[in-house]
């Protein structure tokens, strides 16, 4: 089952993917998709649902906004140098535990919504990332019980300015929370339609130009290891996600000079079964960001 939420910002609605490809309107069963409706009866009872009976989105002309997949995500995990081969490319060791840090709730914007560029920014980069996102809520958990814990699973684009991250003192947070620098979606792909977490593709392009190609086989520490290891931390409640890391590919690594987002380019991202997001870059505009 793909859940998604569409509609203007602050008018949002729930909905679902039908097999044809058309959203489905699900206002008539829950008035909104939250954290609430996660678990394992909720997400078997909208499951139960005959698709057909669902009114369709209205999509002539410009197609429905997607929003952001949950309404009211508490937390947005992020794992750093989860791939040996991003961080052989990034200078950094590969770790010997999880690296965590948070991404500012404020950072997340549907699938397909703009990203603006933070004032004065220089070094803005890309990131396609598994998203996981949390439906039952996990406290010490045992790594061979982790994944029932998993509502299911998302695209996400882990945008950072690689400068406030990295040459500014700190921690990486103030690189990694910009508003816009978190596109989620473009729906939640419920955790019985992925049987293996690690064995997704992932790709990102921009402008056309394809600079990351990888798989969740390459991970570090996988979707299992990763939700026991942050339950040890902090508990996960329903509608957290954790972003699970890049593979090779982002602008820093580029060779012979590393390459950054500028207004006007065009980012296309996405996941085996998971769908594809796109993204404008913007300079910074403060309308924009509130529309």
């Amino acid at each position: 089952m793909k859940l998604l939420r569409h509609g203007p910002k602050g008018d949002e609605k729930p909905g679902l993917l039908d097999p044809e490809g058309r959203i489905r309107d699900l206002s008539g069963h829950i008035a909104d998709l939250t954290s609430a409706h996660l678990g394992k009866e909720t997400l078997a009872r909208l499951k139960a649902l005959d698709w057909r009976t669902l009114p369709a989105v209205a999509t002539a002309g410009a197609p429905a906004r997607l929003a952001p997949i949950v309404a009211d995500t508490g937390k947005l995990i992020c794992v750093g140098l989860n791939y040996s081969d991003h961080a052989a490319e990034s200078g950094m060791a590969v770790p010997s535990e999880p690296v965590l840090f948070m991404k500012a709730t404020s950072a997340i914007v549907g699938a397909n919504d703009a990203v603006v560029l933070p004032r004065d920014s220089a070094k803005s980069d890309w990131e396609v990332e598994l998203g996981v996102v949390i439906g039952t809520r996990a406290r010490y958990v045992e790594e061979s019980e982790a994944l029932d814990y998993v509502a299911g699973y998302c695209v996400v684009n882990d945008l950072s300015e690689r400068e406030y991250q990295l040459e500014r003192g700190g921690q990486w947070d103030k690189g990694k929370g910009c508003d816009t620098f978190g596109p989620v979606g473009p729906w939640l792909v419920t955790a019985d339609e992925v049987p293996d977490p690690q064995n997704l593709d992932l790709w990102l392009e921009v402008n056309g130009k394809r600079y990351q190609q990888g798989s969740t086989r390459t991970m570090v520490f996988t979707v299992a290891q990763l939700v026991s290891y942050i339950s040890r931390f902090m508990t996960l409640h329903p509608g957290d996600i954790i972003s699970t890391g890049t593979p090779p590919g982002v602008g820093l690594g580029q060779k012979p000079d590393p390459v950054y987002l500028k207004p006007g380019d065009m980012m296309r991202l996405g996941i085996s079964g998971l769908g594809e997001q796109q993204q404008t870059v913007h300079a910074w505009n403060e309308e924009l960001i509130d529309a």
